[in-house]
């Protein structure tokens, strides 16, 4: 006998909707979070359809289950980021369902009001107290106690005498952005740029608008245009989501937010958890909150009218899922984008060239932002050869860079030493029979961490504390660090300049992104004289007084294996310089290279970026690498080296078997990755390369099925459009 079913997905690894009857008197929405039995438990699960077919041998659902409703274009993006990056449907819709935790009781906020009654012993403070309470109303202790200048004991000491009750208070609503709160002061460049925004976001009513690429140089405003988008969204009624870095979410940020529109924004990031999480998720999926600022995950929130997305940073490698579910965050939300409909904008100082080669072939609008607001100036760039101009042996800060961090910091400047390396050395050996420390479960090298004396893998986290002896020949006094990291270059810039203040902003130092972000917002108030960082100093931080930067190693990166290796150093270097000179000041960029010819440090000197970007493209092309041609990568990994790398052969055997493979759609490998082993399985690799116009995705989920299936613990990772080639 026909009746209706319900196709469930669940958020598990599984790519497979299970389908259930439904209860007498209950017929739920396609999307609805529901209860359902699956196996010996009960899980939840998101209704992905419903359809009329015979169910006698189906279980029932057990019921509705409080969470957010999945919109179609929800449900159609989970389907396409399955579809495109291979991974089961239910892992992606993991990332997306987040409900609350029952087992954890939300502990109620507490407040406290007058009762009437006067307390047996009367002072000063407790005078100051009762008057600030006097109207009646409720409030957080800690309020009370700043409204009447008190410490908490005194409001404690009247709760305890009767004077005051505490009393549960209700979870007060999320503060709306108001879009009139103030007035920006916009060039006329930029408000033209605001103004072709604010047409994208009211043109979501007539389906989706193309993509904008923002692009603006350092210090153009190109936050504050589309601040303006995010105006218009909120006069329309709708929600914003802006993407950041993660580690670009700092204080700074949100304030600068609260300035234009009276309140921060809405802050999803690894740091909110617990029950702040659920109720942020929960005002997402309301339309409470109605602008979020966030890391990729954000991308799956259950918005209820999402008409605005910003990707702030869209060349950042940080983008991409490295792990789990290999998505890009910055092509994902362009998806999104055009399934809710919702106004996009990529903005970047330094576009990825898949972006700029979209917004050269029509794909994108392209807005640009040619100057600084202000008329502030780009920092002057000029390079140190290291060949004529090196530092004395053992030191890595050159004399001319040196003596411009003195001249800054005299002038009560701030100055930043750049070096794309965590730790004070990237290798450590015995200088008498050579032995290098390298990591047990790794094909890498131990970096040594002074701070923390300690040897660390940086791709496993194993850790073992710094010998005095040689293990191999047992020399003692015999092992050197060689090799830079921003802790040695800490060292000598303590060394080089007594009695300034110097920040060390690295990813690996207690405290994680929190710390981070509150030294980042000490660096911009001017807490310090010289910053000293790696690449997180580069995400569109703005520092008023820092009017030098000094890159202590311009060539790191060039040399790499990876096709952007030229693009993400370029990108990098233009970033960082860009630091300089944002405040009244003037900048001023150094680089230290041994290869000032390079057309990547040629690029950043003459200031000339498209031809950079023509050069790179061009490159590219020829070799059909993206954005002109599309790859994957397949990593496979085993415990057991041989049978790893005999299983990597027998899947590229039958790939060439399946008789597809043509000009247009080649296999590469199987080779040995760069980092051979991690955490103690080995690692080869499989480049798929195909031509723009081939169904990439079609060709791997045949391939996978007709090749032979991994066993004895062998894994394969499918990563489309790899963005790390290690």
């Amino acid at each position: 006998m026909s009746q209706t079913l319900a196709d469930v997905l669940v958020p598990l690894p599984l790519d497979t909707l299970f389908s259930y009857r439904l209860p007498e008197g209950y017929r739920p929405r396609v999307g609805e979070t529901v209860r359902a039995p699956f196996g010996q438990r009960e899980v939840a699960g998101v209704v992905w359809g419903l359809r009329e077919g015979a169910g006698d041998n189906l279980k029932t659902l057990s019921g509705p289950l409080e969470g957010p409703h999945f919109a179609e274009p929800l449900r159609k993006l989970i389907d396409f980021v399955a579809r495109w990056t291979l991974a089961p449907r239910g892992a992606v819709l993991a990332m997306a369902l987040k409900l609350p935790d029952e087992s954890r009781p939300e502990a109620p906020r507490v407040g406290v009001r007058a009762t009437g009654a006067l307390p047996r012993r009367m002072t000063p403070a407790r005078e100051r107290v009762l008057a600030a309470a006097a109207d009646g109303l409720a409030r957080p202790k800690r309020e009370l106690a700043l409204a009447a200048g008190v410490s908490a004991g005194v409001v404690d000491g009247l709760v305890d005498e009767g004077a005051l009750e505490a009393l549960a208070l209700a979870e007060p609503p999320r503060p709306a952005p108001d879009p009139a709160h103030a007035a920006p002061r916009l060039s006329p460049a930029q408000a033209d740029a605001a103004a072709a925004l604010a047409a994208a976001v009211r043109a979501t009513g007539e389906g989706p608008p193309p993509p904008v690429l923002l692009e603006g140089v350092t210090g153009a405003g190109k936050t504050e245009v589309y601040f303006e988008a995010i105006a218009e969204a909120l006069r329309q009624g709708g929600q914003s989501l802006i993407l950041m870095p993660e580690i670009a979410l700092t204080g700074q940020f949100l304030e600068r937010f609260a300035r234009r529109f009276g309140v921060r924004p809405a802050a999803w990031h690894s740091a909110v958890t617990g029950r702040r999480r659920e109720r942020l998720y929960a005002d997402v999926a309301s339309g409470a909150a109605t602008v979020v600022v966030g890391a990729r995950s954000a991308l799956f929130l259950p918005y209820a009218d999402l008409k605005l997305v910003v990707v702030d940073e869209e060349h950042d490698a940080g983008y991409k899922q490295e792990d789990g579910v290999h998505y890009h965050a910055r092509d994902m939300a362009v998806i999104r984008a055009r399934l809710e409909p919702a106004a996009i904008v990529l903005a970047s100082a330094t576009p990825s060239l898949e972006s700029r080669v979209n917004a050269e072939r029509g794909r994108y609008a392209h807005i640009r932002l040619p100057e600084r607001f202000g008329g502030r100036t780009l920092p002057d760039i000029a390079a140190i050869d290291m060949r004529a101009n090196g530092p004395p042996q053992g030191r890595w800060i050159a004399p001319p860079l040196a003596a411009a961090v003195e001249a800054a910091t005299a002038r009560g400047e701030q100055a930043l030493l750049f070096l794309n390396r965590r730790g004070f050395a990237p290798l450590t050996l015995c200088r008498a029979c050579g032995h290098r420390y390298e990591c047990p479960n790794c094909t890498a090298w131990l970096v040594e961490h002074r701070f923390r004396r300690a040897l660390v893998c940086h791709h496993c986290g194993h850790v073992e504390r710094r010998p005095d002896h040689c293990p191999s020949c047992g020399g003692v006094d015999t092992i050197t660090p060689c090799g830079p990291g921003v802790e040695r270059i800490a060292e000598e810039a303590a060394t080089l300049f007594p009695g300034k203040r110097v920040i060390t902003l690295s990813s690996d130092f207690p405290g994680g992104a929190e710390r981070m972000r509150a030294e980042l917002d000490a660096v911009a108030e001017g807490a310090c004289d010289i910053v000293i960082g790696t690449q997180l100093v580069a995400k569109g931080h703005n520092f008023p007084l820092l009017s030098v930067v000094g890159v202590v190693d311009a060539d790191l990166g060039l040399t790499s294996g990876d096709p952007r290796a030229a693009e993400r150093t370029f990108q990098l270097l233009q970033q960082v310089t860009g630091r300089a000179g944002r405040g009244d000041k003037p900048g001023r960029a150094l680089l230290q290279t041994y290869q000032p010819g390079h057309p990547v440090i040629a690029a950043l000197l003459s200031g000339d970026a498209e031809r950079f970007y023509s050069e790179e493209q061009a490159a590219r092309e020829a070799a059909r690498l993206p954005p002109f041609g599309r790859l994957a990568a397949l990593v496979i990994a085993g415990a057991d080296k041989d049978a790893t790398h005999a299983y990597a052969r027998e899947l590229v055997r039958a790939a060439h078997g399946m008789g597809v493979l043509d000009a247009d759609l080649s296999v590469l490998g199987p080779a040995e990755a760069p980092l051979a082993m991690i955490r103690g399985r080995h690692r080869v690799r499989i480049l798929v390369r195909a031509a723009r116009d081939r169904d990439l995705q079609g060709f791997l989920r045949d391939w996978l099925a007709a090749g032979p299936k991994p066993k004895g613990g062998i894994r394969v990772t499918v990563d489309v459009d790899p963005q790390s080639f290690l």
